[in-house]
């Protein structure tokens, strides 16, 4: 079974939809035959690249809100994590930018064969520390971490050798129906829209083995 998972690293969402698929894969009674894929997706394509500012004044900019608004939005999946058993996982005082460095990073740790590892460690350290995920050096540092050659994470960041790459995943989800992230597709046959929770991800997972059951959770 083939589980393809389209995230935006600064989605707090997505963040909370990865720790549950990652909850109903413990449940899955055939886990074993499962991989999971991640993809790119930009919610913000236009934002400016190596800059960053407070998540929640980008958000009270987006709906139009005020600052509180936005805060009391942002705690509200902080305390849906906390229930969920994600901890720390930081949203109302983090900051958010342009994640076009941040996807080609991911694509060359896959490139390297640190595919699930780029990942958490992009979650891990943008919710989990709040720290930047936005510039070449915070990228290459984070790289260093998983056995990346520095030299070279920051030759393919700043020569963008994957912006295509990145791009055509973005189109591919768009393509198949996905308006917002995360967006999980399952052995190009099942689609569950959003951070369903746990007891629904399974639910489509166990409904995959299936020659039965719908195309479409949530």
């Amino acid at each position: 079974m083939r589980v393809e998972i389209w995230s935006d690293v600064v989605c707090p969402w997505c963040g909370l939809g990865q720790h549950r698929l990652n909850e109903a894969l413990r449940r899955f009674e055939h886990a074993d035959q499962v991989t999971v894929v991640h993809r790119s997706f930009q919610l913000d394509p236009t934002a400016p690249i190596g800059e960053s500012r407070p998540a929640a004044e980008t958000v009270a900019a987006k709906t139009g809100g005020s600052l509180e608004q936005a805060r009391a939005m942002m705690t509200r999946v902080e305390d849906l994590a906390r229930a969920d058993g994600l901890t720390p996982y930081i949203v109302a005082d983090n900051r958010t930018g342009s994640t076009a460095l941040t996807h080609e990073f991911l694509a060359h740790a896959t490139d390297r064969g640190r595919h699930d590892e780029a990942w958490d460690a992009v979650f891990a350290a943008h919710f989990g520390r709040a720290e930047s995920v936005f510039t070449v050096d915070a990228l290459v540092a984070l790289g260093e971490g998983l056995g990346l050659a520095p030299a070279e994470t920051r030759q393919v960041l700043t020569d963008r050798r994957h912006r295509e790459r990145v791009a055509r995943e973005g189109a591919r989800a768009t393509r198949l129906g996905a308006t917002g992230v995360p967006f999980t597709v399952i052995d190009d046959r099942f689609g569950v829209a959003g951070a369903q929770d746990v007891d629904t991800l399974l639910e489509v997972l166990r409904r995959a083995v299936s020659p039965a059951g719908s195309d479409r959770v949530g």
